[in-house]
């Protein structure tokens, strides 16, 4: 949590200094002054634990130096007065993050792109990735959340190789942002005739549409290539070059988007995935930026990371972030992801 809040420390330093040269007018200044205006207070309140802390040092200094008299019992008292601030204060400051952690920059994300890949394991990681978007769609569903699909590429079996569709509603973004990461299933594959368990993996991206970040995309940089789409195995197959894929020339990023019949369609959903995709790369890069100087990175939830494995001889679902094991896999393959989410949101 410290760390956390060091690192916003320097970026609101940065910025102050970015204001003093650059002067008080436009649009980046407005911007700034917007960030600045909204870590004032985790950081005023991140000076007042410094000053505690220096107070419990110097208390510190005094009772070694004098263990009896008048002084020493101020020091004493001193010190306990300062151990119980400074826990007010760490707690004041983690309530704070996680406040923000929920409500990202300046405006709530007002929804969510979800990137579902099969990895190791073939076919079965193909069935598992099917399972992951079936358990994200129910628990959708339950919480009254829009799920539009934006694109999808199945499998021979009837997985899925990559499906990626956007979730909107109240506090998408808040409770879906732990789950990018490596998903690590162990089960008897429908393919395995001996029984024997197999271990295969997912992966998983959460992008938050936020309205506060805004990226500007240059349609020269932009290459848009058409071809005919296909349905998962087949299916729906058009006659007409109605998908859409779309390359972002600087950064090499592309995507894709065939669900729809209408071109257009495809590529204003296309258009939306590709600016959120861009959006989370900045974002990358500037908390790579920020974090060089650091000798040890803070964790982010890097999405090589393994957080989760859900081993069904067990009926268990284990997060290995929290190190939480919970047995009621079956629930949570159905959507119960209440226990879970809660248990992540305090990190």
């Amino acid at each position: 949590m410290i760390e956390k809040v060091h690192q916003l420390k320097k970026e609101y330093d940065s910025l102050l200094q970015e204001l003093a040269v650059g002067g008080g007018h436009g649009e980046k200044y407005q911007k700034h002054a917007r960030r600045i205006k909204e870590l004032a207070p985790i950081i005023t309140r991140f000076d007042e634990l410094l000053e505690v802390e220096k107070q419990i040092k110097d208390a510190e200094e005094i009772l070694k130096e004098q263990e009896d008299g008048d002084l020493s019992e101020l020091a004493k008292e001193e010190l306990s007065e300062g151990g119980k601030r400074l826990e007010v204060i760490k707690k004041e400051l983690s309530s704070m993050l996680t406040a923000r952690e929920k409500q990202p920059g300046t405006s709530q994300a007002k929804g969510v792109i979800v990137e579902i890949r099969a990895g190791a394991g073939g076919d079965e990681a193909a069935l598992f990735a099917r399972d992951l978007f079936e358990m994200y769609s129910r628990f959708a569903e339950n919480k009254g959340w829009k799920k539009e699909l934006i694109d999808c590429h199945g499998s021979e079996m009837g997985g899925l190789k990559e499906v990626v569709f956007g979730l909107e509603g109240k506090d998408t973004y808040a409770l879906m942002r732990h789950e990018g990461g490596v998903h690590r299933v162990q089960r008897v594959p429908q393919t395995e005739s001996s029984g024997r368990i197999h271990t295969s993996t997912v992966t998983v991206a959460v992008l938050p549409e936020t309205e506060e970040i805004q990226v500007s995309i240059d349609p020269k940089d932009l290459r848009v290539d058409t071809f005919r789409a296909s349905g998962a195995g087949g299916q729906h197959v058009n006659v007409t070059d109605s998908a859409i894929r779309i390359t972002h020339l600087p950064t090499g990023i592309t995507v894709q988007c065939q669900d729809e019949r209408s071109q257009h369609k495809n590529r204003t959903k296309g258009m939306r995935v590709l600016q959120a995709r861009l959006a989370d790369h900045f974002r990358e890069e500037k908390e790579r930026e920020i974090a060089k100087d650091r000798s040890s990175q803070v964790k982010t939830g890097d999405r090589s990371e393994k957080i989760r494995t859900y081993n069904f001889p067990q009926n268990r679902v284990t997060d290995h972030r929290i190190n939480i094991t919970l047995h009621k896999l079956e629930s949570i393959i159905k959507g119960d992801l209440e226990k879970l989410f809660a248990a992540l949101s305090e990190i």
